[in-house]
């Protein structure tokens, strides 16, 4: 949540995730809200000064304690599937109808305008191929697009 938040707010700023979660699911959301990095907080200390430099240096970091190969991160995030063809404002758009919230909801949160929101709402629609508001909110549970748990 706070990612997207940072991400929405300020697009160029890098956010790196510290967590306590190792699972794939949590790597991915974490990615897809706008992370470029994520190191687990028991592997915390130097690995975090690590991953803050290899993001400055304009790469991605993961945690090796993941177990996760930098082809197989790439392949979660754009495998070419219909999220690769989102934007991350329309990713956040799709995480927050996911999550019930309303249009005007959505355009506070955003700093967007209620029809902005509309426009968005109906542009993932005809992306992503669903004629209504539950198939897209069932789309992005499929893909993991809604917080854990």
């Amino acid at each position: 949540e706070a990612t997207r938040e940072i991400h929405a707010r300020s697009p160029g700023v890098q956010v790196v995730v510290l967590s306590m979660h190792a699972s794939k699911e949590h790597v991915l959301q974490a990615l897809m809200a706008g992370a470029v990095g994520y190191v687990l907080k028991e592997a915390a200390g130097a690995e975090v000064v690590t991953a803050v430099r290899a993001v400055c240096a304009g790469h991605r970091y993961i945690s090796p304690a993941l177990g996760l190969l930098p082809q197989e991160v790439d392949l979660l995030t754009t495998a070419g599937g219909p999220l690769a063809s989102l934007s991350a404002r329309e990713r956040q758009v799709l995480q927050l109808v996911a999550e019930g919230k309303s249009s005007a909801d959505i355009a506070q949160r955003v700093h967007l305008s209620r029809k902005t929101v509309e426009t968005y709402r109906s542009r993932l629609m005809k992306k992503l191929g669903v004629s209504d508001v539950t198939a897209l909110v069932k789309f992005a549970v499929q893909h993991g697009l809604t917080p854990p748990g």
